[in-house]
């Protein structure tokens, strides 16, 4: 009987864990829904506005930029890179993928130009690149599982725009992960200074639904009051900033979305463990009483030959 009851006690455990993961699995479906109206409601600007600083970009005064956050310079001493990652696990494979996409994008970075490389973080478990790969971590930042505006982004955009104009990093870049579906999340590497159209696609991508046919035309021009440097002064930071914006709700529609659908996985694993014990259990008490009947009846049948 000792045996059922190990068994009884693991199914138990087992039905308690699931039970868990289910909650875990409701909350994060919930923090999901809103996390994705997020991200979804200011997608589109994000995107047109980066497709406007993109256009800057490409339009040249007399064959110079007009703006120092549009330079691109000659040799790339430094970089920075923005990573975003949770605070906990229990995400599947979420951390892991946009970290190793980091480091796969630094390593080209060091093997073209041999820059030195420094990480802003946000969100605890990007500190694996010093744990695992050594890199230097210039920055932490906290970050919050619900993201009340576009201030949620202003220290980090400001701290890189205040680098990249005092020329302490030459490249700011950003890794986090392309909220496609609820199943589908994919981990990118993109530049957001200087402002260039010439970022290559393999590593320094755009996002998803952006395209670099969408950009206006570089012959077309604009038109500016008061002036393209008052206002370029004064618009640039905010769609660098917009940038970080959208990459920080991207990554966290992603998260919620992969720990909703690694809390599912765990919570149908559970169920299937509880199943397979519940038969073991079964068979094994079925064992029991029929091994305690095959005694009884030993038993009655000495009796009866006496």
């Amino acid at each position: 009987m000792a045996k059922t009851r190990d068994i009884q006690r693991r199914i138990k455990s087992v039905n308690n864990t699931k039970k868990i993961t289910r909650a875990m699995e409701m909350v994060a479906a919930t923090k999901m829904r809103r996390a994705t109206e997020a991200v979804l409601r200011t997608r589109a600007y994000a995107d047109l506005s980066w497709r406007i600083a993109l256009s800057l970009a490409a339009n040249k005064k007399n064959g110079e930029t007009v703006h120092p956050l549009l330079v691109r310079r000659e040799k790339v001493k430094k970089v920075a890179l923005i990573l975003f990652s949770s605070n906990r696990g229990l995400c599947g494979s979420y951390n892991s993928a946009v970290i190793n996409k980091a480091e796969q994008s630094i390593r080209k970075h060091e093997k073209q130009t041999g820059a030195e490389i420094d990480f802003f973080l946000v969100g605890k478990k990007g500190a694996a690149v010093y744990r695992y790969f050594g890199y230097n971590i210039a920055a932490e930042f906290k970050k919050e599982d619900t993201i009340a505006g576009l201030e949620a982004s202003a220290p980090i955009a400001s701290l890189a725009v205040g680098g990249f104009l005092q020329g302490d990093y030459d490249k700011i870049l950003i890794a986090y992960t392309d909220y496609l579906s609820a199943l589908k999340q994919v981990p990118r590497i993109k530049q957001i200074l200087p402002i260039s159209l010439d970022a290559p696609d393999e590593y320094l991508g755009f996002t998803e639904n952006f395209s670099r046919a969408a950009a206006w035309p570089a012959s077309e021009e604009f038109l500016f009051e008061p002036s393209p440097a008052a206002v370029l002064e004064e618009m640039l930071p905010r769609l660098v900033g917009m940038q970080i914006y959208q990459a920080m709700l991207e990554a966290n529609a992603s998260e919620h979305s992969a720990r909703m659908a690694a809390m599912h996985q765990a919570t149908a694993a559970a169920g299937d463990m509880a199943s397979e014990l519940t038969q073991h259990y079964n068979k094994s008490r079925q064992a029991a009483i029929t091994a305690e009947i095959a005694e009884i009846a030993a038993g009655a049948d000495a009796i009866t030959a006496e």
